[in-house]
C-alpha cells in the first residue's frame, strides 16, 4: 500500500514539474475566467484554478534576491489579471524614515554606500514589469530589458545608470509597483529614449499622467523634520512605512523621544492614468503575493494595447528586495497570449 501510495505521489511530481516546465517553454498564457478576481493578495478566488501556472527564474539583484517567481492570468470581457508570487525572506517596509537624534533634531535613515539612486539599506520591496509599445522597442523579442537595461552617460551620478530606449519612437509601458508606496495600485509608467542630462536626471523613465493622488516627501518646509505623523497611539518604529494622505495630522515634536522612527512618505489612491492598475498584496510566511488587473483596452498612448487576442506580446520582469534600483532580472522576454 505504501509502494503504491509512493508511485502514485512521484508520478503526481513528475506531471507537475513538467506542466511547469511546458508552461515556461510556451510563455505566460491567460484563460478566460466567468468572474474576476478579488484583488487582495490572497490569491485564493476560483478564477486561478485553472490558470497554467510558468516559474520565472530571476538571477543577481541586490541583498541575495534571485528568486523563483510563479505568474498566473486571466481575463474577462475587457480586464486582464495577474497573479505574481515570489519568495521574499523580509518584508522591507523602512524606506529611510525619520529618526529623532540624541540631541533632539531629526534626521532620515540613509545608506551610506548610496553614491546617489542607489538605496540598498533603508528602502522597499518591489516588482517591474516592461512591455514594448506596437513592438517599438527594437531587439526586444531577443534581449527583453537588456535593450534599455541601466546605461550610463557621462556625467550621470548614479553608479546604476538610468533606463532609455535607443531611438526616438520606441516605448515602453512600465508597471511598476511599490510595496511602501503604492495604494491599492502599481504605478503606471512608461520608457522613451530621453538620455540622461542635468536637466533630465530620471532619463527615459517617466510617470504616466495623473489627474491626482500618489505620494509625496513627509517633510517640513526646512526640509530638517517631518510635516505629518499618523493619528492617535501609532508605533514609533516607522511602520508600516507611510502615512495615509487622508489621515496625516501635523507633526508635534514634543511627543517624541530618541530613537522614534516615523514614515517618510505620505500616500494616497492616484487618479487618472497613472493609477489604472489596480492592485492588492500581502506578504506573508516569507512569501509576497500581488494581484493586479488592467483595461484591456486603456487607450492611453503610454500603455501597451491588449487589443487582438489572437496576438503574442512580450514583457521582461524584475523583482527588487529592499532595493532602489540594483533588481534581479530574467534575461530572456517573456510571451504572453491569451487562449481563446
Amino acid at each position: 500500500m505504501k509502494k503504491l501510495s509512493l508511485g502514485i505521489l512521484l508520478c503526481v511530481l513528475v506531471l507537475a514539474l513538467s506542466a511547469a516546465v511546458s508552461a515556461q517553454d510556451d510563455g505566460l498564457v491567460s484563460v478566460s475566467a466567468a468572474e474576476a478576481p478579488a484583488l487582495d493578495g490572497m490569491s485564493d478566488d476560483a478564477a486561478w484554478a485553472d490558470a497554467p501556472v510558468i516559474e520565472i527564474q530571476t538571477r543577481r539583484g541586490a541583498n541575495e534576491s534571485a528568486t523563483t517567481i510563479t505568474m498566473q492570468s486571466v481575463y474577462t470581457d475587457d480586464m486582464v489579471y495577474f497573479l505574481v508570487r515570489w519568495e521574499d525572506p523580509t518584508q522591507s517596509y523602512l524606506r529611510s524614515p525619520w529618526e529623532m537624534q540624541p540631541d533632539g533634531t531629526w534626521a532620515r535613515l540613509r545608506d551610506p554606500d548610496d553614491q546617489g539612486g542607489d538605496n540598498n539599506l533603508w528602502y522597499e520591496d518591489k516588482l517591474a514589469i516592461i512591455w514594448p509599445i506596437n513592438d517599438s522597442i527594437e531587439d526586444f523579442d531577443a534581449d527583453g530589458c537588456f535593450t534599455a537595461c541601466h546605461r550610463s552617460e557621462a556625467g550621470d551620478p548614479k553608479p546604476f545608470g538610468n533606463k532609455n530606449t535607443e531611438s526616438e519612437g520606441q516605448i515602453g509601458d512600465i508597471w511598476h509597483w511599490k510595496s511602501v508606496r503604492n495604494l491599492y495600485q502599481l504605478d503606471d509608467q512608461y520608457l522613451d529614449s530621453t538620455p540622461y542630462s542635468p536637466d533630465t536626471p530620471e532619463a527615459g523613465r517617466h510617470s504616466d499622467p495623473k489627474d491626482g493622488g500618489g505620494y509625496s516627501d513627509n517633510v517640513n518646509e526646512d526640509k530638517t523634520a517631518p510635516a505629518f505623523m499618523p493619528p492617535g497611539d501609532f508605533p514609533r518604529d516607522g511602520s508600516p512605512g507611510f502615512i495615509l494622505q487622508s489621515e496625516a495630522v501635523p507633526f508635534d515634536a514634543s511627543l517624541f523621544q530618541p530613537g522614534d522612527r516615523i514614515p517618510s512618505i505620505v500616500i494616497s489612491e492616484i487618479t487618472g492614468d497613472r493609477g489604472n492598475i489596480a492592485a492588492g498584496w500581502v506578504w506573508a510566511d516569507g512569501m509576497w503575493t500581488l494581484e493586479f488587473g488592467r483595461a484591456l483596452v486603456t487607450g492611453s498612448e503610454f500603455d501597451v494595447q491588449f487589443d487582438d487576442l489572437s496576438a503574442i506580446y512580450r514583457f521582461g520582469i524584475a523583482n527588487f528586495d529592499n532595493a532602489q534600483v540594483r533588481h534581479a532580472y530574467e534575461g530572456d522576454p517573456i510571451e504572453f497570449s491569451f487562449q481563446p
